[in-house]
């Protein structure tokens, strides 16, 4: 609103003398005082009934989930299949006969494992029965079905059960009212059932079912032979739990400010998008996507993304493999490349230790290997003769890494031996490590070890084999090496050099899977249920390991420093994790039990360093603290 609005200083200039024309001036800004104060009365008002309904929506959520708690049994779980294990050997199916709420489910058990989701209605229609969808099932080992009070009075529907129950693993959770319970009589497979039919009663159930949340209601009433008071079971909980802020004692309001921040970051093009993953003692209490895969674009960026991780590579393949080999005693720090490359024998590497160059000290350099490519060691088309896939029409010779790459490492200048010094050349040695001692190739290692059996649905190398390219986020235009826009293909180049696959990039993953892999991590090597590595192996390599640097094993640490706030000024000195070049980070604190995922894509579609200069990914590790040591 203008000040002097719908007056003319200078009209009144011609007809009045100059005490009027102050006078009225005065009038003028008195009733503009008068206006102002009336819109922000009403402004006021209007916040206060947006944060009073807010907070009634609030309390509504989280009674209706106090509620769903309370009223879950967990029944017929003598064999202790809830919470499922082995998720690497199960091919899972959803299949709704009866539920109100099963999108509701299926999205919450598709944040654990792979499921395909069935629903009976798909199968009334004409030219269709039920026989079709026992059909449809025959690839499945595990069967979620999910039914409510009404569905079990249909005698197909129990049929069905029974008839599926012979050679799959069958889980039934069900909906409404407690003494629906009679119509499962006879059946010995699991059965969650939620008085509460509700879209939170379902994804209370659902998280149960992996371990989310634990089963710890005892069942108080005899409904049946085998719904009697005392026969429900317990669980405890072992994997991540999707929750609000407040249900972790956080506000939602305090946690605003990742909204602005990130909007801040599209806004100033350091980044088209972003994901923001916290967890919370276990809990995911915030997980949002902002902006679009592109500026130009009109994709929307997704939680589900998947992203290229570049460096974030360095910890959370070729590291955490150190890590189980040297638990299985294939691999020790103080022993050196000599011993596990034959190669690097009769090399002025030979006595390099395994831990220095985990701790990046071990002088160890670095060079940009695609500037030396010659036009005859690669080829538009693929062929026998050029079988490494660089990007799409660009193919590289055969053994062109054991024949120039490998001998260049082998051969490069020992520089400052015993001093930090960051270089990629200490992961290239590292995966090689790993292969000659695992003998297998580096991306089935940590497939077979740690993704698969964790239920990490995304993460691995190379996604185009495996996944739409729409789901990948597009990181550079490269106009320089590949000449093309690099799109589901590794963005460092010298890891396109080996295939997409090496140990300092190459890793792809979603926000989620990272959080369930550092969640692992912070839990001392447990999740799932299942004992990944002992807690000393995760605090050796974890913790400060270096004289001469922050270093941990392989992880960086939090800068101890008065000049430095590095990854936050409120990290505590535990804190460990990584950055990536495309402009991701993962870091865990153990003190306060917090995982923090941040991805982007800030070097599309050149690189910049925006990121960087507005600090984005710190002032969001700092908005997060501030939220959890509120006064």
């Amino acid at each position: 609103m203008p000040i002097f609005s719908g007056f003319s200083i200078a009209n009144s200039l011609q007809k009045h003398n100059l005490a009027f024309v102050i006078y009225s001036i005065l009038i003028e800004m008195k009733k503009t005082f008068y206006s102002i104060i009336v819109c922000c009365s009403l402004l006021l008002v209007s916040i206060n009934t947006f944060s009073q309904n807010s907070n009634n929506v609030i309390k509504t959520l989280l009674k209706e989930y106090k509620d769903a708690e309370n009223s879950t049994f967990l029944f017929n779980n003598r064999s202790k299949i809830i919470p499922l294990q082995n998720l690497h050997e199960s091919k899972i199916a959803s299949v709704n006969l009866g539920s109100d709420y099963s999108l509701a489910f299926d999205s919450l058990l598709k944040k654990y494992a792979a499921i395909k989701s069935f629903d009976l209605l798909d199968y009334t229609i004409p030219n269709h029965s039920v026989n079709d969808l026992s059909e449809d099932l025959k690839f499945y080992n595990t069967i979620v079905i999910q039914v409510n009070q009404g569905s079990l009075n249909n005698s197909e529907i129990i049929k069905f059960i029974s008839e599926t129950i012979r050679n799959k693993k069958v889980i039934i959770t069900g909906f409404g009212n407690i003494k629906a319970l009679q119509k499962l009589e006879g059946f010995s497979v699991p059965v969650i059932w939620c008085a509460e039919n509700s879209s939170i009663g379902a994804q209370y159930a659902a998280q149960l079912i992996f371990g989310g949340v634990a089963a710890t209601n005892q069942f108080t009433k005899n409904i049946s032979s085998t719904f009697r008071a005392g026969s429900a079971y317990t669980t405890e909980k072992v994997r991540l739990k999707y929750i609000t802020p407040e249900q972790a004692g956080l506000s939602s309001n305090s946690l605003d400010s990742i909204d602005v921040i990130a909007a801040e970051a599209i806004r100033e093009k350091s980044t088209p998008s972003v994901v923001v993953l916290v967890i919370k003692d276990g809990n995911v209490i915030f997980n949002k996507a902002y902006g679009t895969h592109t500026y130009e674009g009109t994709r929307s960026a997704s939680i589900n993304d998947i992203y290229d991780l570049a460096s974030i590579t360095k910890v959370s393949a070729t590291t955490v493999s150190a890590m189980r080999l040297f638990e299985q005693k294939k691999l020790s720090l103080d022993s050196t490349l000599g011993a596990y490359l034959p190669r690097a024998r009769n090399t002025d590497k030979q006595n390099m230790l395994v831990r220095d160059v985990l701790l990046h000290q071990s002088g160890l350099a670095g060079i940009s290997f695609h500037n030396k490519i010659k036009p005859e060691n690669h080829s538009t088309d693929s062929s026998y003769n050029f079988p490494v896939k660089v990007a799409d029409n660009y193919f590289l010779r055969r053994n062109y890494f054991r024949d120039i790459m490998w001998p260049i490492i082998l051969t490069s200048p020992v520089v400052n031996a015993g001093k930090y010094n960051y270089t990629d050349f200490s992961l290239y040695v590292m995966k090689e490590i790993v292969e000659q001692q695992s003998s297998i190739p580096i991306e089935e290692f940590v497939q077979k070890e740690f993704y698969r059996p964790l239920g990490m649905q995304t993460a691995g190398y190379n996604p185009l084999t495996r996944f739409p390219k729409d789901q990948i986020v597009p990181t550079e235009v490269d106009d320089t090496f590949r000449k093309t826009l690099v799109h589901g293909y590794v963005h460092d180049e010298g890891a396109a050099m080996l295939g997409g696959v090496s140990g300092h990039a190459g890793l792809f993953a979603s926000a989620t899977d990272l959080g369930i892999l550092y969640q692992m991590l912070l839990n001392k090597g447990s999740y799932g249920g299942v004992q990944y590595f002992t807690p000393e192996t995760v605090d050796l390599f974890t913790s400060k390991q270096s004289l001469v640097s922050r270093r941990g094993l392989g992880f960086d640490r939090r800068e101890i420093s008065p000049s430095s706030s590095y990854p936050s000024k409120y990290a505590s000195p535990e804190t460990f994790g990584h950055t990536g070049f495309t402009g991701t980070n993962i870091w865990v604190d153990p003190k306060y039990n917090l995982v923090y995922v941040f991805l982007s894509n800030r070097v599309y579609p050149k690189r910049t360093d925006k990121l960087y200069e507005i600090n984005i990914r710190q002032r969001i590790f700092d908005t997060i603290y501030k939220a959890i040591l509120k006064p």
